[in-house]
């Protein structure tokens, strides 16, 4: 299946301009989570509970935070749960199961079906914390192993840089809307990486079956050729992916919006260094190396 009829982009000579506006997008983000000293956590990795709740009747939020805070609830985050009636509450308040319950009760009365009730102490919140930044270290770690082997040193460095790119502006994204980051969202950055090196491995690896092809060429042709050879597959990839995740976002329902999100931007983003970045730094640095390929 043709998406894209045949094209002849000069991805190459592109590089000055996206790489502008991958830095302002990078320095946007850094900025904004020195300024918020640091991403918005949630209670997965800073501890406290959550608590899902169905009333009899619509409740009014302000009210109900009010009342919750004079119980020992500070600062609770409430957002409505799929129907006016039923609502999410956030609060750095631990304990057992049975003592937020009774707290509940005794804030609330017995007008209320709790649904259900989720606590993680602090200790386990670190803990985690420190598990997912260890988790995407390695992953990242690893893959500069394999394209090491698989290709050379500055392949490698091309699609680290590229994945580095991605996760640096799809947290940087959260940190300026102010979306929270949870067990989940560093799952969805995983599966970015997961998402965008598969694009870059496709990439490369035609780059690589065409520098034989090529001889009388510049690395930067060659590049720019295999960019477009690639460019349909690319294409029709990111749209059936962004397909499924702008509908599980619009459709999923609250569990999974932010999931959702963080997929959506980072296919965007993938899709985009893939064809901006990964390539042309993997190019820039094979040139400065005199090594087997023409300038």
């Amino acid at each position: 299946m043709r998406f894209l009829s045949k094209t002849n982009i000069d991805f190459i000579s592109k590089q000055k301009l996206t790489g502008l506006l991958s830095i302002v997008l990078i320095i946007a983000g850094i900025a904004s989570l020195i300024i918020k000293g640091g991403p918005l956590l949630s209670i997965d990795f800073t501890g406290g509970t959550v608590a899902q709740i169905k009333f009899e009747k619509p409740i009014e939020l302000g009210q109900l935070r009010n009342t919750l805070s004079d119980y020992g609830f500070k600062g609770a985050e409430i957002v409505e749960f799929g129907s006016p009636d039923e609502v999410l509450i956030k609060t750095q308040f631990t304990g057992s199961s049975s003592e937020i319950s009774e707290k509940l009760t005794l804030a609330l009365g017995k007008t209320f079906i709790l649904r259900r009730v989720e606590s993680v102490g602090p200790k386990i919140g670190k803990e985690l914390q420190s598990d997912a930044l260890k988790a995407i270290g390695l992953a990242l770690l690893l893959i500069l192993i394999y394209i090491t082997f698989r290709f050379d040193r500055y392949y490698a460095l091309g699609s680290v840089m590229a994945l580095i790119h991605d996760v640096l502006i799809t947290l940087g994204v959260f940190s300026l809307l102010d979306y929270e980051i949870n067990l989940s969202i560093i799952a969805a950055f995983l599966t970015i990486v997961g998402y965008s090196l598969n694009d870059t491995i496709v990439v490369f690896d035609r780059i690589r079956e065409n520098i034989p092809k090529f001889m009388k060429k510049t690395l930067n042709d060659v590049v720019n050729i295999s960019l477009n050879e690639t460019l349909n597959r690319t294409v029709i990839t990111s749209l059936t992916t962004m397909m499924v995740v702008v509908i599980l976002f619009i459709w999923g329902g609250k569990v999974i919006n932010l999931f959702a999100f963080a997929l959506i931007v980072g296919v965007f983003i993938g899709t985009y260094s893939s064809l901006f970045v990964a390539s042309p730094v993997m190019a820039y640095f094979e040139k400065r190396s005199a090594g087997p390929y023409r300038k």
